[in-house]
């Protein structure tokens, strides 16, 4: 862009707070601060940021008037209705229950913490003095009535029936982002990410744990010999394609998107499935981000495909382990440090190997649209 607008040796440093901008070597150098947004983008304002920054690429648009663009961008209205909302958060919190292999009963609670969870995010995002309060209150509100229904009898206490309600607070794609710029030696902006993804994960812990303390439950584990996953072996691939409903309605996709995120989280959910039998254990995660990554700039290419990054994120959902990672957390802070060390010890690994399955990802697609462009050249 600045190559577009004159000036080919501007240099530009991106910090968590700050932004400093030269326009060529020796000129003096301006230090902006950034405003902080209230949450992050919706897929259609992303959609329509990455507009704007295409035509800026060509130059094709005055400066002054893409900067009221780009603030009309993060004011615009969402697409759909709050209700329409709430209920894409509950269709998202049902469908990566069902990839964690649930009962029917965790189902039904999966579908109602959802709506409940749904209605406290959205009446936060409101607010920005309760946006950082808003974790603790969802987590100690839902695992407050799990613990309560499973000590009247009516279900089993297990964390893992818990975590899909809380599934869009879970920050797996920014500690996943952060491995991934810390790779990439930005230091300043993975460890800011890093701080800031451990200190929600603490806050979703706190929650939990302080509901087990306030109903008089003890923190409950994963214990062996719980009945998982009664719905069958299409769950998990059911469950994707909820996935991709779930986060069109609650982030409000853009228009014509809804098959291309499907296809890309069929894409990603596939390559872990078929990374599990071929390579286990990590490198599932590994092969599920890199099919992933390449698929969704393969889905950018395509005339009616929406951008890299609104099909992307919504696949962390389907690969970073968020969830079990609160779940080492919760157990690690509670009773059961040993079960704990170990859930954080493998998200950990997952977390790696996911982040280079992106990190290659990226130069594959580059390497594969170089060797097309090469055997079929576009004619002018």
């Amino acid at each position: 862009m600045a190559t577009a607008y004159g000036a080919p040796d501007a240099r530009i440093s991106v910090f968590p707070t700050f932004l400093v901008v030269s326009l060529a070597p020796g000129q003096p150098v301006t230090q902006e601060p950034t405003k902080q947004l209230g949450g992050g983008l919706r897929l259609d304002q992303t959609a329509e940021l990455y507009r704007l920054l295409r035509a800026a690429e060509h130059g094709a648009i005055d400066p002054a008037v893409g900067s009221r663009q780009v603030l009309a961008v993060v004011s615009m209205r969402p697409r759909f209705r709050t209700l329409v909302r709430v209920l894409g958060h509950a269709l998202l919190t049902v469908g990566i229950c069902m990839i964690l292999m649930p009962t029917w009963s965790d189902l039904l609670l999966a579908g109602i913490f959802g709506l409940l969870v749904g209605l406290l995010k959205l009446t936060g995002a409101r607010w920005s003095s309760l946006q950082m309060i808003m974790p603790v209150v969802a987590a100690f509100v839902v695992a407050s009535v799990t613990f309560l229904l499973a000590d009247s009898g009516w279900g089993e206490a297990d964390l893992r029936a818990m975590v899909a309600p809380l599934c869009t607070f879970l920050p797996g794609a920014m500690l996943t982002m952060a491995v991934v710029e810390l790779s990439a030696y930005e230091m300043v902006t993975g460890a800011s990410r890093l701080v800031a993804g451990i200190l929600q994960l603490a806050l979703l812990a706190f929650g939990i744990i302080g509901a087990a303390q306030a109903v008089g439950v003890p923190t409950p584990g994963a214990p062996p010999g719980v009945e998982t996953n009664t719905l069958g072996w299409w769950a998990p691939w059911a469950g994707t394609a909820i996935v991709g409903l779930g986060n069109y309605l609650m982030l409000a996709g853009p228009p014509r998107s809804l098959g291309w995120l499907c296809l890309v989280l069929y894409a990603g959910w596939t390559g872990q499935y078929l990374g599990g039998l071929v390579l286990g254990g990590y490198l599932s995660g590994f092969a599920g981000a890199l099919v992933l990554t390449v698929v969704a700039y393969l889905v950018e290419q395509a005339p009616s495909g929406p951008p890299a990054l609104v099909s992307f994120l919504p696949g962390f959902w389907l690969l970073v382990p968020g969830a079990l990672t609160l779940i080492g957390v919760t157990e690690y802070l509670g009773e059961s440090t040993v079960r704990g060390a170990e859930d954080l010890v493998d998200a950990a690994g997952s977390m790696v190997a996911i982040a280079l399955g992106v990190l290659c990802g990226h130069p594959l697609y580059r390497a594969l649209a170089r060797t097309v462009r090469r055997f079929h050249p576009v004619e002018r």
